[in-house]
């Protein structure tokens, strides 16, 4: 059985702050590994690690830094990917139903239409 917790209690609050600092955190990481610079520097790093290849003689250590190193940064982006979409698509459906709101002749069945199971969207796309 869960146990529900009042909106102010002291594990909510924690809750709230530790999320607030991830969205921070997301946001920040995101802006970050999306510019060109950082594919650069990745593009150099993969362009150091193959090079090296013959020094290491193709060793299978040499093949597990590479895949190691791609498989934590590709784990850890997923989260940060996930976190910054999440975000952003609420704040678009939240506009777009506050649209619908003020739109006279828009329908108001369509206001969070995004949380309705997939046959309800569909048959509210054939209805249009």
């Amino acid at each position: 059985m869960a146990v529900v917790q009042k909106a102010g209690s002291p594990d909510n609050a924690s809750r709230r702050g530790l999320n607030a600092h991830f969205d921070r955190f997301a946001s920040r990481a995101a802006l970050w590994t999306g510019r060109s610079v950082i594919f650069l520097a990745a593009l150099l790093v993969t362009i150091i690690w193959a090079v090296s290849g013959p020094i290491f003689h193709f060793s299978n250590t040499w093949q597990l830094v590479i895949n190691t190193g791609t498989t934590v940064l590709t784990f850890l982006m997923v989260f940060v990917i996930q976190n910054t979409m999440n975000r952003e698509s609420a704040a678009v459906h939240l506009k777009l139903d506050e649209l619908i709101k003020v739109t006279g002749e828009a329908r108001d069945a369509l206001i969070g239409a995004e949380k309705l199971p997939e046959e309800e969207i569909t048959e509210l796309a054939e209805k249009s």
